[in-house]
This record gives structure tokens, C-alpha cells and sequence, in this order.
């Protein structure tokens, strides 16, 4: 994998959100000394908390793409590992679970992100969803506990799609071969992260600015139809103004940004209604202000496999 670290363009970006993200931490600053009321510091302490996650966010995404790749392949491997984490402590275990556990987490996962820092793209993409969905029943059945058997088992296979499966395809976008892009598939990442974050952000801004009709009120009382609306068209913007990293055009992009914020919104959704259904606000408190490591990345879990495969059916 080649290095980015020296690529003018990355560069800019990495510039670019320095800036953005200096500006808001004054926003942030002079907002905390003039905003009065109760819930008005509330929401300010929060966002503040929010800012201050991203600076250490964004640090450790462009310290991983500064190696060239294979930096980027471990920290989402890392990713993975810490969400499944929170997933399985969320949801209810046998003893007789714990086996399959033990694969899932230091045999599987990393297993999944080598094949990809290896580049071999053949096993990487059926590797979880054929063996390993194998292999898990088989290991369960083995425990010799029928008890929830199909859930618990299932259990484990949806926990490997969406936390590692799932995930794998952010990085596995350094292996697209895209004919006079040579070196440059980082900047897919890049605008993956950028697009699918920024929805999130933007939904949350839009929605506690103008939001009054909820859009799934059972499910995540916070998403609204405006936050929704105005984060979905941010993020096309910001998609389309990120063009010139890409190998798109400036309408292919806004269709990519518009697929992905849409992805996003339901990966957000789908997870919420599992911490819904277990009672809980979030998957864990790593975070601050986000919440765990699953909070963060819902929207990337479905976001990337679409992306991926769009990009490499179309562009390579």
C-alpha cells in the first residue's frame, strides 16, 4: 500500500478540517459563555464533548492514513474488535457461547483484516458471511446447550456482519485498482468518512435547530424529518463538492453521497432499535458525547459494503 502522507490533496483535506474544526471549537467556546438556561448548556456541553471527540478522532484517521494503509487496515481492525465487543455485551450470552466467543473475537476479526492487508480480495469477501457462518452453529452445537440455540447463534453471525464484515469494507477500499488512480484510493476512504460522518452531524444539527416532527419516535426519538432532510442534503453537497478526490464527477458523486447519507440513516436506525429492544441509550460510553464505538459507526456499517461494490463494479 502506498503512502499518502506526502499527497498535496491529503494534505489540504487534512488542513481543511483542522480549520473546521478549530472554528467550531471557538463557536463552541464563545456559545458556553453565552448561552443561558439549563437544557440551553446542556445541549451546548454536548456539543462541546462532541467537538473535542473529533479532534482526537480525526487525529488517529490521518495518523492511519499517513502510513500508507496498512495503518488504516489496524485501526478499523481495532474498530471492529472494540464494537463486537460492545454488541455482544449488549446482547444476552450462554456459557456455552463463550467458544464461539473466543473465535469471533481473536481468530475471525483479525483473521478478516489480514486477508484484506494482503489484499486478497477472494477470501476477504465470503471468509465471514459463508465460513465463518458456518462455523459458529457448528461450534455452538458442539457446546451441546439447545437452550435459544438459533438465537444465540444468530446472534453471533449478525454481530460479525455488521461490526466486522461490514466495517472491513472502509479499508478494503485501498484495494481497488481504479485505472489512472494509482496510490490514490485513500481519498475513497476519505470521502466515505467525511460523507458518512458528516450526515450524522449534520442531522444532529439540523435537528436540534429546526427539528419538530419526529421521524421514528419509537425507534430514535432524536432523529426528526427536518435534522434528516437538512443532514441528507448537507452531506450531498459536501459529497459533491469532494469530487475532485474521487474518480467521479460532480453528479456520479452527489448520487455516491446521497447513497451513502441514505445508508447511513438506516445503519443508524437498525442499530438503534437493537439498543431500543435491550433498553439502553448506547452501546457503551468510550466516546465522549458519542457514546461507544458501535454509536459512531452504525451509519459506516451500511454505508461501506454499498459504497464498495458501486465503486468497484463501476469505476475499476
Amino acid at each position: 500500500m502506498n503512502s499518502f502522507s506526502l499527497d498535496p490533496q491529503m494534505l489540504e483535506l487534512g488542513a481543511g478540517i483542522f480549520v473546521l474544526l478549530l472554528v467550531a471549537s471557538i463557536i463552541g467556546f464563545i456559545l458556553k459563555k453565552t448561552v443561558k438556561g439549563e437544557r440551553g448548556q446542556e445541549v451546548i456541553l454536548n456539543l462541546n464533548a462532541r467537538i473535542n471527540a473529533w479532534w482526537v478522532m480525526i487525529i488517529i484517521f490521518f495518523l492511519a492514513m499517513a502510513t500508507g494503509g496498512i495503518g488504516s487496515v489496524i485501526l478499523f481492525g481495532l474498530t471492529s474488535f472494540l464494537a463486537l465487543r460492545e454488541y455482544i455485551t449488549l446482547t444476552p450470552t450462554h456459557r456455552a457461547d463463550h467458544r464461539a466467543h473466543v473465535w469471533a473475537f481473536f481468530i475471525i476479526t483479525p483473521l478478516q483484516y489480514v486477508l484484506i492487508g494482503f489484499h486478497n480480495y477472494g477470501l476477504a469477501i465470503i471468509m465471514i458471511p459463508v465460513y465463518a457462518y458456518l462455523f459458529v452453529p457448528i461450534r455452538n452445537v458442539i457446546a451441546g446447550d439447545c437452550q435459544d440455540f438459533l438465537a444465540r447463534s444468530a446472534k453471533i453471525q449478525w454481530g460479525l456482519m455488521v461490526c466486522v464484515y461490514f466495517v472491513s469494507y472502509a479499508p478494503a477500499l485501498l484495494l481497488l485498482h481504479i485505472p489512472g488512480r494509482e496510490g490514490q484510493d485513500g481519498k475513497l476512504l476519505y470521502f466515505l468518512v467525511c460523507v458518512a460522518q458528516m450526515s450524522d452531524v449534520l442531522q444532529y444539527v439540523f435537528g436540534k435547530c429546526f427539528g419538530r416532527h419526529k421521524i421514528a419516535p419509537n425507534i430514535s426519538p432524536n432523529k426528526t424529518i427536518e435534522g434528516f432532510v437538512g443532514g441528507v442534503a448537507g452531506a450531498v453537497l459536501i459529497g459533491t463538492g469532494l469530487y475532485w478526490i474521487t474518480p467521479f464527477n460532480p453528479w456520479q458523486a452527489a448520487l455516491m453521497a446521497l447513497l451513502i447519507a441514505l445508508m447511513g440513516f438506516y445503519g443508524g436506525l437498525v442499530m438503534s432499535a437493537i439498543k431500543r429492544d435491550r433498553g439502553v441509550k448506547d452501546y457503551g460510553a468510550t466516546i465522549p458525547g458519542h457514546g461507544g464505538i458501535m454509536d459512531r459507526i452504525d451509519s459506516l456499517c451500511f454505508a461501506a459494503p454499498v459504497f464498495f461494490h458501486l465503486t468497484r463494479y463501476f469505476f475499476t
